[in-house]
């Protein structure tokens, strides 16, 4: 979570690293702030609230080619001015901005901090307070630094400077992601690349527990321990005119649109010159050797790895289980002999997958991440990536990425199928050029969407969603689109589970948003529709033309039924978006959230 950006160069810093921690804003919106060095010292801004608050409050002010800037999710302290970062040591000799979770900072301030009067809430500022003490003892700043954060427990992404040192950055990570980027009399930090990408695309990656020294005109890597490192810089393929929203109000209206040309980029990307699936040899026996599939996700990425279940097991005849990552990081189960872990995240950088990952590694088990970010940390400590293709993600409510995961699901359910030499007509290529094209024509019909919304989402409290083997899955992530964006407490619910206890809450007009895409549970989801209505409540149903019955609010046209979940989430995408649009809600950026969940 939270953004880190730092600019040391020749030019003015201060519009730069606004700029960048617009960018960087989908991480973090609780606070923000920028310290930049110049003749008077440290010139430090910062405001509750996002970076428009902060640009305001700066205004004229903010000069200095050497600076640093944060955008805060909260994780100790409640957001507010004095638990904003940049954070100062005592004298003011030394500022800081930080990503992650200190564990023990109670620890370090009881042992080194006793008589420091912090000016925050936050675990951060005890890592520049230690900066500052190990200086005074007469360490070099370079000495300082490595020993504090050898001395940190849990993760970190920093940013450090020293108002007596306007020429150097200094830079640790642990387990947070950062970035150096690098140019001509120019480097840059920032927590994703897209954040200086008006700067430069070059960048070095920076690995735990590594520091980095930072001027203008060189970069110098060490461990902790203080021996130097040397490491290639990479180029970036992301365009900087994908991180903005063109003609579109909102990133998340935008990144729905973009899923039919997501759709086609990965059929292009997983097909070779014949036509035929183009998978790396390594990864299809990875698969076909292992006795059990182990899906490990968070969020949207683990509603896709239920329909990947799905995927895995109906085409590919593949066991398969799903966990929370969170929940199997503390309580793993009982495992098969030889399995392989596939790990689902957008950002790749998701906290609770890489502890999952650290501990199946230990066990010596392989593993498979899926991501959207190439060069992430779960795709740099996996033995295996694919790439989802879908291109920079900025809104908060995922959507896009969550198609593109699933179609990744069924390029690997077909290729699995083809290499155990399973008959069978389900060809991935040819049915997702078709949910392509389905695609388009949903999202063409955003009128009908809006008016479902209105009618139904405007004023409710509440909304329910029912499905049933598949289509449940569909539901829980419509439930939490829904939710995350326009504050409705939204459920999803099989729908044979109704009249075990949450029909209860049914009452005169709740909304229940019904999907119903297979045939052989069709006349069933129909059933659970009428007891609904029944007590009351407002159904909208989405159907298919094999499917349909009179009265249906949506249908959609017929595909593979595996692969219903790409098309029927899109409405459901569409009903959230204009439903938290018309309640006033801030689409891109809803309360509370943050894209990239770095900390457990």
């Amino acid at each position: 979570m939270c953004g880190i950006v730092g600019y040391i160069g020749n030019d003015q810093a201060k519009d730069i690293l606004i700029k960048g921690l617009q960018k960087l804003e989908y991480r973090g919106y609780d606070s923000a702030g920028i310290a930049l060095v110049n003749d008077n010292g440290i010139e430090l801004h910062k405001e509750k609230g996002r970076i428009a608050a902060l640009e305001e409050a700066i205004g004229s002010e903010g000069t200095g080619t050497t600076g640093i800037g944060h955008t805060r999710w909260a994780t100790h302290g409640a957001p507010s001015k004095e638990n904003a970062h940049p954070h100062q040591s005592i004298s003011k000799r030394f500022t800081l901005v930080h990503n992650g979770v200190i564990e023990n900072y109670q620890q370090l301030k009881s042992e080194y901090l006793q008589d420091v009067n912090l000016a925050s809430e936050t675990d951060t500022e005890i890592i520049v307070q230690l900066v500052e003490s190990f200086a005074d003892k007469g360490e070099t700043i370079d000495e300082a630094f490595r020993q504090t954060l050898a001395l940190l427990h849990g993760s970190y992404a920093i940013a450090l400077i020293d108002n007596e040192d306007d020429e150097t950055i200094y830079v640790g990570k642990n387990k947070s992601p950062l970035l150096i980027g690098t140019g001509d009399g120019v480097n840059v930090v920032a927590s994703d690349a897209m954040a200086m990408l008006h700067i430069t695309k070059e960048f070095v990656e920076i690995m735990d527990q590594e520091v980095v020294i930072v001027k203008k005109d060189n970069v110098q890597i060490k461990k902790l321990d203080g021996s130097k490192v040397t490491r290639d810089s990479f180029t970036t393929d992301i365009d900087e005119s994908d991180t903005e929203k063109g003609t579109y109000n909102h990133f998340m209206l935008k990144e729905i649109d973009e899923q039919p040309f997501v759709i086609r980029n990965i059929v292009q990307k997983y097909q070779n010159d014949d036509g035929d699936i183009k998978l790396d040899d390594d990864i299809r026996s990875a698969i076909n050797d292992a006795d059990r599939l182990y899906i490990i996700a968070a969020g949207t990425s683990y509603h896709a790895g239920l329909v990947g279940k799905e995927l895995m097991e109906k085409a590919a005849n593949k066991p398969t289980e799903v966990h929370i990552a969170s929940e199997f990081l503390y309580n793993e189960p009982l495992l098969s002999k030889n399995p392989l872990f596939i790990f689902i995240s957008q950002s790749g950088e998701t906290a609770d997958c890489r502890g999952v990952l650290v501990n199946v590694k230990k066990q010596g088990f392989k593993s498979l991440t899926i991501t959207n970010v190439p060069g992430s940390t779960l795709t740099r400590e996996s033995d295996f990536t694919l790439h989802t293709y879908a291109g920079p993600e900025i809104a908060v409510a995922s959507t896009k990425a969550y198609t593109a995961q699933m179609a990744v699901f069924s390029i690997l359910a077909m290729d699995g199928a083809r290499a155990q030499g399973i008959d069978t007509d389900f060809n991935a290529i040819r049915e997702l050029g078709l949910i392509a094209n389905a695609m388009e024509t949903l999202c063409d019909q955003k009128d009908i969407m809006e008016q479902i919304a209105h009618d139904y989402m405007f004023k409710t409290p509440n909304c329910f969603f029912i499905g049933r083997a598949r289509d449940y899955h569909v539901v829980q992530e419509g439930a939490l689109k829904l939710k995350e964006i326009s504050y409705i407490q939204a459920e999803g619910f099989a729908g044979g589970e109704l009249k075990h206890g949450t029909i209860a809450l049914i009452e005169d007009g709740t909304p229940v948003v019904a999907v119903t895409t297979q045939e052989h549970v069709n006349l069933n989801i129909r059933g659970n529709i009428q007891e609904v209505v029944a007590r009351g409540a407002k159904a909208c149903v989405i159907s298919t033309e094999a499917t349909k019955q009179e009265g249906d609010q949506i249908v959609l046209p017929n595909i593979n039924e595996l692969l219903t979940p790409l098309l029927s989430v899109v409405p459901l995408q569409l009903i959230a978006y204009f439903a938290a649009l018309h309640r006033g809600c801030d689409v891109d950026k809803p309360r509370n959230l943050a894209k990239s969940v770095t900390v457990e």
